[in-house]
């Protein structure tokens, strides 16, 4: 199985539009209700549907290789951060950060701990 996309909600469509793309992800869609993006790296997406009230606990990840100069060129940019990229005890750097909704954004960089921490348990077979 693969993940297509995960779909948040979004109170204000033309500023979810606005920052993402001030963010560097790829419209791909484009309607009143209803926008997705591609990730500029890879091929994962992710959706907004226009709602009336947003009130998520949903953070979403998004990884990049140099995440302290990615930081660096939002800032510039205007983009505002929550947390400014800092190294975290699961050995990932993270920045924070949430969109126009309040969703919020971890931008990452976790290498090869990624998927293989020091404490990952087995993989079995199935």
């Amino acid at each position: 199985m693969n993940l297509n996309q995960v779909t948040l909600g979004t109170t204000n469509i033309a500023q979810t539009k606005v920052f993402y793309q001030l963010l560097g992800f790829i419209l791909i869609v484009d309607t009143p209700h209803y926008l997705r993006f591609a990730c500029p790296v890879g091929e994962a997406s992710f959706s907004f549907v226009l709602e009336q009230q947003v009130s998520s606990t949903t953070t979403v990840y998004f990884e990049h290789e140099a995440l302290d100069n990615a930081v660096d060129a939002l800032l510039e940019k205007g983009v505002e951060f929550i947390e400014l990229p800092a190294d975290k005890p699961y050995l990932w750097r993270e920045a924070v950060l949430s969109d126009p909704s309040g969703n919020k954004i971890k931008l990452f960089w976790a290498g090869k701990n990624r998927l293989n921490p020091p404490w990952k348990v087995p993989v079995k077979a199935i």
